[in-house]
């Protein structure tokens, strides 16, 4: 999970509308009771399809989803609704497959059940304003995959300024840890990742995990 958010996420408008789907009625009820007040949770679901249902009606800022449920899990709401919004798994799952499937699906985040609730709801703010997020314990899997299917730099656009921001943003960090780590102002780190999205025909920071997932970091 990311330690700190971009401002964009004080910036949200009114609380985060919040589709919860998930086959344990007691899962979706302790998020309810938890998520506090800068979340609406708009609609529910305790299988794939349903979940693709009321996204596809509510039109939700934010989803919440289990991995593993009925009629095609987590991963098939991934696929079917990563356009209409972000969507971040909340699972149990700590399998390397699970998380490399679901970023290459398009979630914008993976977190474990187990995670402290503090974490676990600033993930999710800074999920909505557009952030790549992930439990700290499975950082180093996704950047791990980065090496394992490193593709020849002849077919990567990117300038290497522009890989090293791309992996800083596959670890969470925001504009202004950015900065820091690389010794720019940041506006500047905010200019790159923008320049990064548009060279790639990206519309999202989440967007960006994927990329790099699927053509790896020398």
């Amino acid at each position: 999970m990311t330690e700190s958010t971009d401002s964009s996420t004080a910036d949200q408008p009114g609380p985060i509308r919040t589709v919860l789907a998930d086959d344990h009625a007691i899962v979706r009820s302790g998020m309810r009771n938890e998520l506090g007040s800068c979340f609406e949770i708009v609609g529910e679901a305790d299988d794939a399809e349903g979940a693709i249902d009321v996204i596809t009606a509510r039109r939700p800022d934010l989803v919440v989803s289990d991995l593993h449920m009925p009629r095609g899990g987590g991963l098939a709401v991934v696929q079917a609704c990563a356009t209409v919004c972000p969507i971040v798994i909340l699972t149990v799952s700590e399998a390397e497959r699970d998380l490399l499937d679901a970023v290459a699906a398009g979630a914008a985040g993976y977190l474990l059940k187990n995670s402290p609730i503090d974490d676990v709801r600033e993930s999710l703010i800074a999920a909505a304003a557009g952030e790549p997020v992930f439990s700290p314990s499975l950082a180093a899997l996704v950047l791990g995959e980065f090496r394992r299917m490193a593709k020849s730099t002849d077919t990567n656009p990117l300038t290497e300024r522009e890989r090293q921001v791309l992996q800083l943003v596959a670890r969470g960090h925001t504009y202004k840890e950015l900065g820091a780590e690389l010794s720019i102002a940041a506006k500047t780190a905010e200019n790159h990742v923008r320049n990064i999205l548009g060279k790639l025909h990206l519309s999202r920071r989440s967007d960006l995990v994927r990329y790099a997932v699927e053509h790896g970091l020398d």
